[in-house]
């Protein structure tokens, strides 16, 4: 019955949810479309003046980046979350509101693909397709993050692979879906990822060479129409929020990577990269690939709608791998499309258990692979949430130490801090222009009045009168730091991991390096202090009766001191 799938689809949900709020910072990938939510959200759209306020109240103005990115995923978001603003209490509560809302989104376009994969091959693969896309790392961690890839996997994960996998049950005539897949893929390929168009490509050759889809009824008015409304969209919004027309971001961001060639100034990798790296990575579970992929190939019931993804995606990897610079991002749109495919094999494995030791066999091995990645990809949950020290600091400094009411604070952040986790949602202000007055009313901490400084300017950052207006410093580096300052609280960071054999001996991951601990107010450990914690108790527990002695130490190194000006105030 197909609702017994649903509560394995629930997982889910569950599961993006969980990582988000495991690990709620950001890092500086995400930063321009977190800060253009904020900064719709908090502030609102101008009727007015314009420039002035765009450049009085929002960050890409100051920081814009090496190339404009579009605002309409980041107006879209605010416009969905803006319902639910009154049921928090903090603007760092709302950054976990905006991300949810987004994993959500995710989450339906990822039970959308699943529902089809249960039509195209049955419930139990629907059931393995839930459990086996619940239990990777990769798409469920970054399901809520806000980076352009995320808001255009929606489009493919609800779309694009379904048109694909339904290709041959739908009626001959019937044009409908396959012309509106295109339209939005088409769209969020000029909208958010440029890269999608190599993906449209290779869809639309294969439905054409096996579907004989019509060029001159569905390509060209697909194509046409996605490109018109793709432009209608972006160009009007961000060459307002840029005050520069016209302006395509998406189109500038392609030809200063790509045309000009500056991705590779972000590293270099081998053509094989994605097929025997990223994939792996982004499939976790070996089973997928090794057995359950090559046995819906083999098997004629599940061939032919296997071939209908696995041809376009691969060939989209093999045309997208001559680029020189390779992110596991850039291909993430297909990860589901694999995990369908497997889910074939899983179920036809699964069905036959009861007919064969074989069969049999490799079932348990299928639910014992489920498990292991589970637990796989709780540790890896476990340890990318060290890789925040930026958003951990400044949580630290808001609220573990006493601060004077009335009275304002000016905080300079490093780095490190503004790449690993400070957002605007996570500062603390007063601004006179907000639509969460009433919110912002209820948050003690406004009493006082914080001030906010990046500068990057080296030449500013060599001048000692520069440091003199600061209360506090979030430094990765406290010697660069000039002046009379003290190492209030360190915050720890993800520092590696080491295979431990029998008899070697594990270090304590974090070190007492709080400075004066006397300053702080004792408010319980950082996130930092709970891991390693929990870490140990879980060497305790497993490592000599379960792992005979072998262990992987994960390492922890100290990230960012925040640094008190001993000349001004007093904690």
């Amino acid at each position: 019955m197909p609702f017994l799938a649903w509560p394995f689809y629930l997982l889910i949900p569950t599961f993006i949810l969980v990582h988000l709020f495991v690990s709620p910072y950001t890092k500086v990938e995400e930063s321009f479309n977190i800060q253009a939510i904020h900064d719709i959200l908090i502030h609102g759209i101008p009727t007015e003046n314009y420039d002035q306020f765009l450049t009085a109240n929002y960050d890409h103005v100051s920081f814009p980046g090496s190339v404009p990115r579009t605002f309409a995923g980041a107006l879209v978001l605010s416009g969905l979350s803006r319902p639910w603003v009154g049921l928090f209490s903090s603007t760092a509560q709302l950054q976990l509101l905006v991300r949810g809302v987004l994993g959500l989104l995710n989450a339906a376009a990822l039970i959308a693909f699943g529902r089809s994969v249960q039509t195209a091959f049955g419930t139990s693969a629907g059931i393995w397709y839930a459990l086996f896309q619940a239990s990777q790392f990769h798409v469920i961690y970054y399901a809520s993050r806000t980076l352009p890839n995320m808001f255009a996997f929606i489009f493919r994960g609800n779309l694009a692979l379904r048109s694909l996998l339904n290709a041959y049950a739908l009626p001959w005539n019937d044009r409908k879906g396959y012309r509106l897949g295109l339209y939005l893929l088409t769209i969020a390929g000029i909208v958010f990822r440029s890269e999608l168009a190599i993906l449209v490509g290779t869809i639309t050759t294969y439905l054409f060479l096996t579907r004989g889809i019509s060029i001159t009824r569905i390509i060209i008015p697909a194509g046409l129409g996605g490109v018109v409304i793709g432009l209608l969209c972006t160009v009007p919004l961000d060459s307002f929020f840029w005050q520069s027309f016209p302006l395509w971001p998406e189109w500038t961001g392609f030809y200063y990577n790509t045309v000009l060639g500056h991705s590779a100034d972000w590293g270099v990798s081998p053509w094989h990269y994605y097929f025997l790296n990223a994939l792996p990575r982004l499939l976790l579970n070996p089973a997928t690939y090794l057995l359950c992929i090559p046995v819906a190939l083999l098997n004629v019931a599940t061939r032919r709608r296997s071939l209908d993804l696995l041809v376009p995606m691969l060939t989209f990897i093999g045309l997208y791998s001559f680029l020189p610079h390779k992110e596991w991002r850039f291909i993430i749109y297909v990860i589901p499309g694999f995990t369908g495919i497997a889910a074939a094999g899983a179920s036809w494995i699964w069905t036959r258990r009861g007919k064969s030791l074989v069969y049999a066999v490799l079932s348990l091995a299928l639910v014992g692979s489920v498990l292991v990645s589970f637990a796989a990809s709780t540790a890896i949950l476990a340890i990318s949430s060290l890789n925040y020290p930026g958003g951990e600091a400044l949580g630290v400094l808001h609220h573990g130490f006493y601060h004077p009411s009335n009275q304002q604070f000016n905080v300079h952040f490093g780095n490190l801090a503004c790449q690993t986790g400070v957002t605007r949602f996570l500062e603390s202000h007063r601004g006179s222009q907000t639509v969460l007055d009433v919110l912002e009313a209820q948050s003690t901490i406004q009493k006082r009045t914080w001030v906010y400084d990046k500068t990057e300017d080296p030449s500013a950052l060599l001048d000692p009168m520069f440091w003199t207006k600061f209360d506090y410093v979030l430094a990765e580096s406290p010697e660069t730091v000039i002046g009379s300052w003290e190492v209030a609280h360190v915050v720890y960071g993800f520092g590696g991991v080491k295979l431990l054999k029998p008899g070697q001996e594990s270090g304590s991951p974090v070190e007492p390096l709080y400075g004066d601990d006397s300053r702080r107010v004792r408010m319980g450990e950082d996130w930092t202090s709970e891991v390693a914690k929990a870490w140990h108790y879980l060497e305790g527990l497993l490592r000599n009766q379960v792992l005979r002695g072998y262990w992987v130490e994960v390492r922890m190194e100290p990230k960012i001191r925040i640094l008190f000006n001993q000349m001004k105030h007093t904690l």
